[in-house]
């Protein structure tokens, strides 16, 4: 995990990575297809996190989990949220936006889902920790880059040649 300051503008963060960020700038990640991206705002701190979660539940590779919690998703959820916290948010004010979960391979009858596994775990934790989502751009088949400005909070889902704002 790192904590960056608006000394630089933009922080890109690949699989299983996460960025908390305060004061302005972006954190983008790219090619979300069966990953998922979890970004989190708090507007009145302008503070931010994002995470690019790759694996549905840790206890399949624990050893994997303690060395990088980050890549799988059943402990993102409290990853971002904490980052997002110790860089200066307010947990109770976080906006928190999905985006990912594509099935990128269009094999309908795939056992090994990965992108359904991913979002029906997230759907779990939400439920467990009481976390509402703000916006979400999840399934079909195109990968996604999801893009959080940290000094408006605003997040960008760009796939297939087009842009969606959660």
């Amino acid at each position: 995990m790192s904590t960056d300051t608006a000394t630089d503008p933009r922080s890109v963060i690949g699989i299983g990575g996460l960025v908390a960020r305060s004061g302005g700038g972006i954190i983008i990640t790219h090619a979300l297809g069966s990953c998922l991206g979890i970004c989190v705002h708090d507007q009145y701190t302008k503070v931010g996190a994002m995470i690019h979660a790759q694996l549905p539940l840790s206890v399949k590779n624990p050893d994997r989990a303690r060395q990088q919690p980050a890549l799988f998703v059943d402990l993102s959820l409290g990853l971002v949220i904490d980052a997002a916290v110790r860089a200066g948010a307010e947990r109770r004010r976080l906006r928190i936006c999905v985006a990912g979960a594509a099935n990128v391979t269009s094999i309908a009858n795939d056992i090994f889902n990965i992108a359904k596994q991913n979002i029906t775990v997230l759907r779990k934790v939400l439920w467990q920790m009481g976390v509402l989502v703000a916006g979400e751009d999840t399934g079909g088949t195109q990968p996604r880059t999801m893009t959080l400005d940290i000094a408006t909070g605003q997040v960008a889902i760009d796939s297939a040649g087009r842009r969606q704002i959660l």
